[in-house]
């Protein structure tokens, strides 16, 4: 609720959805790379739910059986590409580096009940975000029935959900991120993250090769 009265946007009905390019992973403690042209790199702590079996047409009945478990992510977003220029808002969360997931997945009973999990989040040592996810404006139950109805969703599919207030974005100036800042974050169970953003040279359209250090 809060993330969303900082962005400047009504509560939805339905929340939006976006998906997150595969070239976007990344591990817990990895780099994070500012991409090439960025002006507002901002970051997102957010609780991720694992699908554990083929889901179509889920019911809040039987929702449960359906998660293998909960695991710590960042949705890492670049603003100006999300939010200024056309299309989708793909174009800014899926840059490379931009999910990193872990450092684990934690099943369903180790984590029996997701609604009132603490999670935080700190930029070169200042906390930025600290919350619930009882603030969720959409619960995770209500989320797989909605999704479920517009796709299938697979083994090992990742649904991340919301974010707190406090992203660089909500902040007047706001405050994005800049090569050599250090973002820490972490949920109630699900360990703790942290990451470096560095400013990376595009030399090569090779994807094995293409990034070299500046």
């Amino acid at each position: 609720h809060e993330h969303a009265l900082e962005s400047g946007m009504e509560a939805p009905d339905e929340p939006p959805v976006f998906f997150k390019a595969s070239s976007s992973y990344g591990g817990p403690h990895e780099n994070i790379v500012i991409p090439k042209g960025s002006t507002k790199t901002d970051y997102e702590v957010e609780l991720g739910v694992v699908i554990a079996k083929p889901l179509r047409n889920v019911t809040l009945k039987n929702y449960a059986e359906f998660i293998a478990g909960y695991t710590l992510f960042n949705d890492y977003s670049e603003r100006r590409m999300q939010l200024e220029t056309s299309g989708q808002w793909a174009k800014g969360k899926g840059c490379d580096t931009f999910s990193p997931i872990g450092p684990f997945l934690a099943t369903t009973d180790e984590i029996p009940d997701s609604s009132n999990l603490r999670l935080w989040l700190k930029v070169n040592g200042e906390v930025r975000q600290d919350s619930s996810t009882s603030d969720f404006i959409t619960d995770i139950p209500h989320i797989l029935v909605m999704l479920s109805e517009y796709m299938s969703l697979l083994p090992g599919d990742l649904i991340s959900t919301g974010t707190p207030q406090g992203v660089g974005l909500g902040f007047d100036p706001p405050k994005y991120l800049r090569p050599g800042d250090v973002v820490e974050y972490g949920i109630d169970g699900l360990g703790e993250s942290k990451q470096t953003l560095v400013c990376l040279l595009y030399t090569s359209p090779s994807p094995r090769d293409g990034l070299l250090s500046r």
